[in-house]
Protein backbone atom coordinates (compact mmCIF):
# COMPACT_ATOMS: atom_id res chain seq x y z
CA UNK A 1 0.00 0.00 0.00
CA UNK A 2 2.79 2.44 0.47
CA UNK A 3 4.29 1.86 -2.63
CA UNK A 4 0.88 3.01 -4.49
CA UNK A 5 1.19 5.86 -2.22
CA UNK A 6 4.38 7.12 -3.10
CA UNK A 7 3.69 6.66 -6.57
CA UNK A 8 0.45 8.62 -6.64
CA UNK A 9 2.45 11.41 -4.96
CA UNK A 10 4.98 11.63 -7.80
CA UNK A 11 2.67 11.35 -10.53
CA UNK A 12 0.29 13.85 -9.41
CA UNK A 13 3.09 16.75 -8.84
CA UNK A 14 4.50 16.09 -12.58
CA UNK A 15 1.55 15.09 -14.46
CA UNK A 16 -2.30 16.12 -14.75
CA UNK A 17 -3.67 12.67 -13.65
CA UNK A 18 -6.23 13.54 -11.58
CA UNK A 19 -8.68 10.15 -10.71
CA UNK A 20 -6.61 8.73 -12.54
CA UNK A 21 -5.14 4.63 -11.14
CA UNK A 22 -1.76 3.80 -10.06
CA UNK A 23 0.90 4.36 -12.62
CA UNK A 24 -0.96 5.90 -15.18
CA UNK A 25 -0.52 9.01 -17.18
CA UNK A 26 -2.44 11.09 -19.67
CA UNK A 27 -0.99 13.50 -21.65
CA UNK A 28 -1.91 17.41 -21.66
CA UNK A 29 -2.37 20.21 -23.96
CA UNK A 30 1.05 21.57 -24.28
CA UNK A 31 3.61 18.88 -25.50
CA UNK A 32 6.21 16.91 -23.49
CA UNK A 33 9.71 16.96 -25.25
CA UNK A 34 11.07 13.36 -25.89
CA UNK A 35 14.71 13.12 -25.60
CA UNK A 36 16.52 10.47 -26.95
CA UNK A 37 20.47 9.43 -26.29
CA UNK A 38 22.05 7.23 -28.64
CA UNK A 39 25.18 5.97 -26.64
CA UNK A 40 27.81 2.85 -26.26
CA UNK A 41 29.80 2.28 -23.17
CA UNK A 42 32.38 1.22 -25.95
CA UNK A 43 31.93 5.08 -26.41
CA UNK A 44 34.64 7.19 -24.86
CA UNK A 45 32.97 10.64 -24.93
CA UNK A 46 29.43 9.10 -24.00
CA UNK A 47 29.48 8.76 -20.29
CA UNK A 48 29.17 11.99 -19.91
CA UNK A 49 25.87 12.40 -21.79
CA UNK A 50 24.94 9.63 -20.11
CA UNK A 51 25.09 11.84 -17.24
CA UNK A 52 23.42 14.87 -18.72
CA UNK A 53 20.61 12.49 -19.27
CA UNK A 54 20.41 10.85 -16.24
CA UNK A 55 19.71 14.21 -14.63
CA UNK A 56 16.16 14.34 -16.40
CA UNK A 57 13.20 12.27 -14.79
CA UNK A 58 9.68 12.17 -17.05
CA UNK A 59 7.34 14.56 -16.30
CA UNK A 60 4.71 17.24 -17.97
CA UNK A 61 8.46 18.82 -19.35
CA UNK A 62 10.59 15.78 -20.35
CA UNK A 63 10.42 12.26 -21.30
CA UNK A 64 14.34 10.69 -21.51
CA UNK A 65 15.15 7.66 -23.07
CA UNK A 66 19.48 6.30 -23.46
CA UNK A 67 18.79 3.94 -26.61
CA UNK A 68 22.29 1.48 -26.56
CA UNK A 69 24.01 0.60 -29.58
CA UNK A 70 26.00 -1.56 -30.38
CA UNK A 71 28.33 -0.86 -33.64
CA UNK A 72 30.81 0.14 -31.13
CA UNK A 73 31.24 -3.22 -29.79
CA UNK A 74 34.06 -4.36 -32.27
CA UNK A 75 36.64 -2.42 -30.45
CA UNK A 76 36.40 -5.33 -27.65
CA UNK A 77 33.43 -4.41 -25.70
CA UNK A 78 30.01 -5.74 -26.04
CA UNK A 79 27.23 -3.30 -24.51
CA UNK A 80 24.91 -5.31 -22.71
CA UNK A 81 21.94 -2.88 -23.35
CA UNK A 82 22.58 -2.45 -27.05
CA UNK A 83 20.01 -3.35 -29.61
CA UNK A 84 20.19 -3.57 -33.37
CA UNK A 85 16.56 -2.20 -33.51
CA UNK A 86 17.86 1.02 -32.15
CA UNK A 87 20.55 1.83 -34.68
CA UNK A 88 17.99 1.24 -37.11
CA UNK A 89 16.42 4.24 -35.59
CA UNK A 90 19.31 6.46 -35.49
CA UNK A 91 19.90 5.92 -38.93
CA UNK A 92 16.33 6.39 -39.81
CA UNK A 93 16.76 9.56 -37.72
CA UNK A 94 19.42 10.84 -39.42
CA UNK A 95 18.31 10.03 -43.05
CA UNK A 96 14.97 12.35 -42.36
CA UNK A 97 16.82 15.16 -41.69
CA UNK A 98 18.50 14.80 -45.02
CA UNK A 99 21.70 13.83 -43.01
CA UNK A 100 24.23 11.04 -43.38
CA UNK A 101 26.18 11.34 -39.86
CA UNK A 102 25.58 8.47 -37.07
CA UNK A 103 27.23 8.86 -33.82
CA UNK A 104 27.35 9.10 -30.47
CA UNK A 105 26.74 10.25 -28.40
CA UNK A 106 23.70 11.53 -30.29
CA UNK A 107 20.79 13.66 -28.86
CA UNK A 108 17.14 13.75 -30.61
CA UNK A 109 14.88 16.00 -28.78
CA UNK A 110 11.25 15.41 -30.55
CA UNK A 111 12.61 13.85 -33.58
CA UNK A 112 15.67 16.21 -34.13
CA UNK A 113 18.94 16.28 -33.78
CA UNK A 114 20.09 18.82 -31.48
CA UNK A 115 23.46 19.42 -29.79
CA UNK A 116 23.88 18.99 -25.76
CA UNK A 117 24.21 22.21 -24.75
CA UNK A 118 21.09 23.50 -27.07
CA UNK A 119 18.96 20.82 -25.20
CA UNK A 120 17.45 22.28 -22.39
CA UNK A 121 16.59 25.01 -24.51
CA UNK A 122 14.96 23.02 -27.44
CA UNK A 123 12.96 21.25 -24.58
CA UNK A 124 11.83 24.60 -23.78
CA UNK A 125 10.97 25.48 -27.11
CA UNK A 126 9.21 22.12 -27.51
CA UNK A 127 6.57 22.42 -23.98
CA UNK A 128 5.43 25.78 -25.54
CA UNK A 129 3.91 24.15 -28.78
CA UNK A 130 0.25 22.79 -28.66
CA UNK A 131 0.46 18.75 -28.49
CA UNK A 132 -0.86 17.47 -31.85
CA UNK A 133 -1.56 14.15 -30.21
CA UNK A 134 -3.65 12.29 -26.92
CA UNK A 135 -2.12 10.02 -24.62
CA UNK A 136 -3.04 7.77 -22.43
CA UNK A 137 -0.82 5.33 -20.93
CA UNK A 138 -1.71 2.10 -17.72
CA UNK A 139 0.80 0.04 -16.64
CA UNK A 140 0.07 -2.71 -13.82
CA UNK A 141 2.25 -5.71 -12.79
CA UNK A 142 0.98 -8.96 -13.83
CA UNK A 143 2.08 -11.37 -11.54
CA UNK A 144 6.08 -11.57 -11.09
CA UNK A 145 7.22 -11.58 -14.31
CA UNK A 146 5.14 -9.61 -16.45
CA UNK A 147 4.27 -6.06 -16.80
CA UNK A 148 0.91 -5.38 -18.22
CA UNK A 149 0.12 -2.74 -20.85
CA UNK A 150 -2.78 -0.26 -21.81
CA UNK A 151 -1.59 2.74 -24.09
CA UNK A 152 -4.57 4.73 -26.23
CA UNK A 153 -3.49 7.28 -28.80
CA UNK A 154 -5.15 9.96 -30.52
CA UNK A 155 -4.26 12.32 -33.19
CA UNK A 156 -5.54 14.05 -36.45
CA UNK A 157 -2.19 13.65 -37.78
CA UNK A 158 -1.94 11.65 -41.17
CA UNK A 159 0.96 9.01 -40.65
CA UNK A 160 1.00 9.28 -37.09
CA UNK A 161 2.37 5.92 -35.09
CA UNK A 162 2.39 5.20 -31.23
CA UNK A 163 5.77 3.68 -29.49
CA UNK A 164 5.72 1.91 -26.16
CA UNK A 165 8.91 1.62 -24.77
CA UNK A 166 10.48 -0.19 -21.13
CA UNK A 167 13.40 1.63 -19.70
CA UNK A 168 15.56 0.83 -16.41
CA UNK A 169 17.01 3.02 -13.82
CA UNK A 170 20.14 2.57 -11.49
CA UNK A 171 22.24 0.56 -13.93
CA UNK A 172 25.87 0.15 -13.68
CA UNK A 173 28.38 -1.91 -15.24
CA UNK A 174 32.51 -2.38 -14.74
CA UNK A 175 33.99 -2.10 -18.27
CA UNK A 176 36.83 -4.03 -18.64
CA UNK A 177 37.56 -3.79 -22.59
CA UNK A 178 37.25 -0.81 -24.93
CA UNK A 179 37.60 3.20 -24.81
CA UNK A 180 35.96 2.69 -21.41
CA UNK A 181 38.33 0.12 -20.05
CA UNK A 182 38.57 0.22 -16.02
CA UNK A 183 35.54 2.41 -15.45
CA UNK A 184 32.30 2.13 -13.90
CA UNK A 185 29.51 3.17 -15.65
CA UNK A 186 26.19 4.14 -14.72
CA UNK A 187 23.28 4.34 -17.03
CA UNK A 188 19.70 5.81 -16.60
CA UNK A 189 16.83 5.29 -18.35
CA UNK A 190 18.03 2.46 -20.32
CA UNK A 191 15.62 1.35 -23.23
CA UNK A 192 14.74 -2.16 -22.20
CA UNK A 193 11.62 -3.13 -24.23
CA UNK A 194 10.43 -1.23 -27.54
CA UNK A 195 7.41 -1.51 -29.46
CA UNK A 196 5.94 0.08 -32.26
CA UNK A 197 5.48 1.73 -34.43
CA UNK A 198 1.68 1.39 -34.46
CA UNK A 199 -0.07 3.22 -37.31
CA UNK A 200 -3.19 5.12 -36.06
CA UNK A 201 -6.04 4.00 -38.16
CA UNK A 202 -8.87 6.82 -37.91
CA UNK A 203 -7.01 8.65 -35.53
CA UNK A 204 -6.71 6.07 -32.91
CA UNK A 205 -4.74 2.87 -31.98
CA UNK A 206 -5.35 1.35 -28.91
CA UNK A 207 -2.44 -1.01 -27.61
CA UNK A 208 -2.80 -3.94 -24.99
CA UNK A 209 0.20 -6.06 -24.19
CA UNK A 210 1.60 -8.43 -21.43
CA UNK A 211 5.39 -7.90 -21.50
CA UNK A 212 7.50 -10.53 -20.25
CA UNK A 213 10.36 -8.81 -17.65
CA UNK A 214 14.29 -10.90 -16.90
CA UNK A 215 14.34 -11.82 -13.56
CA UNK A 216 17.26 -9.38 -13.05
CA UNK A 217 15.50 -6.26 -13.77
CA UNK A 218 14.92 -4.22 -11.05
CA UNK A 219 11.02 -3.78 -10.97
CA UNK A 220 11.14 -0.73 -8.91
CA UNK A 221 13.37 1.35 -11.05
CA UNK A 222 11.10 0.61 -14.49
CA UNK A 223 10.01 3.35 -15.53
CA UNK A 224 7.07 2.92 -18.88
CA UNK A 225 6.99 5.66 -21.84
CA UNK A 226 4.53 6.41 -25.01
CA UNK A 227 5.15 8.47 -27.64
CA UNK A 228 3.38 9.54 -30.51
CA UNK A 229 5.20 10.17 -34.21
CA UNK A 230 4.78 11.04 -37.45
CA UNK A 231 6.59 8.26 -39.68
CA UNK A 232 6.59 10.38 -42.68
CA UNK A 233 8.38 13.86 -41.30
CA UNK A 234 9.69 12.32 -38.02
CA UNK A 235 8.26 14.76 -35.48
CA UNK A 236 7.29 13.61 -32.04
CA UNK A 237 3.76 15.05 -31.50
CA UNK A 238 3.41 14.00 -27.84
CA UNK A 239 5.06 11.50 -25.34
CA UNK A 240 4.03 10.45 -21.73
CA UNK A 241 6.26 9.05 -19.51
CA UNK A 242 5.55 6.77 -15.46
CA UNK A 243 7.77 5.30 -13.02
CA UNK A 244 8.22 2.45 -10.77
CA UNK A 245 5.75 0.84 -12.94
CA UNK A 246 7.29 -3.32 -12.50
CA UNK A 247 7.17 -3.73 -9.01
Amino acid sequence: MQFFRSLIAVLAAAIPTTGMPACAVQSGPGTTALVELYTSEGCSSCPPADMQLGELHPDAQVVPLALHVGYWDSLGWRDPYAQDTFARRQNWLVQLAGRRTVYTPQFFVGGDEVRASAMADEVRKRNGQPAQARIRLHARAAGGDALAIDATARSNMDGAALYVAVAENGLGTQVRAGENEGRRLGHEHVVRIWLGPFELHDGRVELRRNLPLAADWQRARLEVIAFVQDQRGGRVLQAVGAGQCGS
